[in-house]
């Protein structure tokens, strides 16, 4: 047989196998429509399929008990979408549950978040005094730390020996008489101030004609004393550093924030801040930066807040509670947060519709705060939501296989979805079927499988996965097979063995 004696039958027996395929198919669907076309013995309704309310993305061609739930299937008519996704309760009953609705509202959410601080010294407020030139200590007026001082308060007297030699040389210059003495005066001041002497204790020197050895070094502003790095008798060297004053006129305050809320505050944002140690008082500054850093045991960013200090009432080490108030974005939808149910999944609202009518509404909420909640989608301004009661409502809706419960689009075939496992759906629990091979792909084999009693499943067309190491052999559609079969993971059955049933023939290729 020459090779296009054997295209031309390749073609013929693909061709052959495609239409057998197309006609079972047919043969199926036909079957369906025919069980489900006909009208309900006990309430007269024409039947569209059957399902499970609590997995109602999957339909059945025939009663029977849901292989997911231990409950029968659930008729769906065809009279009915009209009311589909919607329960109705009696008024008495609602009076009864107090149950109450709420309006879909459009406004500006007012976002607050809070937080705990510490209160810290202003870094910008400091004012650090050092030696502007060698000498000794000779007597301290402040002489503890963190004591308080005002601007102008002398701090230290010392004795400088360097400045003796610089003042007597411009003083005997001065006593000179004769004319070109100006250029020697001049350097003789500007020794002086190498020495390390201002202009005021220069002309000091010069109205007095007195050499003047000792300083007395002034506050330059008022605060604390938070650093104290000298003694009475200790000598001191040029740019030695004496003392740190800190105001407390503004403080800051270090507070941290969770990383969920950090993008809700930013440099500039409105803060009220209340300490225990002045109760009814409260604080106002803004957020003056976002420290680039989290604190990875705690996972909150520092936000550092200065506030404005009256009276001093802050000290450095105090806790304070720190309540921000970003400013208010563009109007949005809001309900009261009562009104969302969250499932896990998704969040829904049940929407009233009047004429004791309601329907459960998949929405997209956003921030939430002061007990209403942002919709970003689902709702429209003007609608009424169940704020209390609508738990019952939800699972009245449930039971009814409402929308809120679609976990799925229906599928072509009906493959068993993610539902719960009951214990015997173990992963390590094999299962035996028997069926007919409908088709095969790299990844999954679907079969027509007849009741498999393990599972209680009802005869159904569904694909398995293929095990890693693929199928052990060749299997055609049409093949009868007698396979195991164990649950690999949430909704996915896997093929443990599978062999053509001993006595049948092998089906089309």
């Amino acid at each position: 047989m020459n090779r296009k004696t054997m295209a031309i039958a390749l073609l013929a027996a693909l061709a052959a196998g495609a239409g057998g395929y197309g006609a079972y198919r047919l043969g199926m669907n036909k079957g369906m429509e025919a069980a489900t076309g006909a009208p309900d013995p006990a309430t007269g309704r024409r039947v569209l399929y059957w399902h499970d309310p609590m997995v109602p993305g999957q339909k059945f061609d025939k009663p029977g008990k849901s292989p997911f739930m231990d409950m029968q299937l659930v008729p769906v008519y065809a009279d009915a979408p009209a009311d589909e996704g919607k329960v109705s309760i009696s008024p008495v009953v609602q009076q009864n549950l107090g149950m109450r609705t709420a309006e879909v509202t459009r406004g500006k959410l007012a976002m607050s978040v809070e937080a705990v601080g510490t209160v810290a010294w202003n870094e910008r407020d400091v004012a650090l005094v050092q030696a502007r030139s060698a000498g000794f200590v000779e007597r301290l007026f402040v002489r503890a730390p963190l004591d308080p001082v005002k601007k102008g308060q002398p701090l230290a007297a010392l004795y400088v020996p360097d400045w003796v030699a610089a003042q007597e040389e411009f003083l005997a210059v001065k006593r000179m008489s004769g004319t070109g003495l100006d250029g020697l005066l001049d350097g003789a001041r500007q020794r002086m101030r190498l020495a390390g002497m201002s202009d005021d204790q220069i002309r000091a020197v010069d109205s007095g004609g007195k050499v003047q050895p000792r300083v007395t070094i002034n506050a330059p502003v008022g605060g604390v004393v938070s650093e104290l790095s000298v003694r009475e008798g200790m000598t001191v060297a040029v740019g030695a550093p004496m003392f740190r004053i800190n105001g407390l006129s503004t403080v800051w305050v270090n507070a941290e924030v969770p990383e969920a809320a950090a993008a809700q505050v930013r440099p500039g944002t409105l803060v009220e801040a209340r300490t225990p140690s002045s109760p009814g008082t409260v604080l106002k500054g803004r957020v003056s930066a976002i420290l680039p850093e989290v604190d990875p045991a705690t996972r909150t960013l520092r936000a550092r807040i200065e506030l404005e200090n009256p009276g001093q009432r802050l000290v450095p080490g105090m806790f304070t509670t720190v309540r921000f108030t970003p400013a208010a974005g563009a109007d949005r939808l809001l309900v009261p947060t009562e009104a969302v149910i969250q499932t896990g999944q998704r969040s829904v609202v049940m929407v009233a519709l009047g004429e004791g009518k309601f329907a459960p509404v998949e929405v997209e909420p956003g921030s939430e705060s002061g007990g209403k909640t942002e919709i970003r989608g689902g709702l429209e301004a003007g609608q009424e939501v169940v704020v209390s009661g609508q738990f019952l409502i939800d699972s009245e809706a449930s039971l009814r296989g409402t929308a809120t419960r679609l976990a799925e689009p229906p599928q072509a075939r009906q493959v068993p979805p993610a539902a719960q496992p009951r214990p015997a759906d173990a992963g390590a629990t094999r299962h035996r079927g028997e069926g007919k091979v409908e088709s095969v792909d790299k990844d999954e084999i679907v079969v027509s499988h007849g009741p498999i009693p393990s599972l209680q499943w009802p005869p159904m067309t569904m694909g398995f996965k293929l095990p890693a190491s693929g199928l052990p052999g060749k299997f055609a559609v049409g093949d009868s097979v007698t396979f195991e079969f164990r649950q690999s993971g949430e909704g996915e059955y896997e093929i443990i063995n599978i062999t053509r049933t001993p006595g049948e023939k092998k089906g089309r290729k």
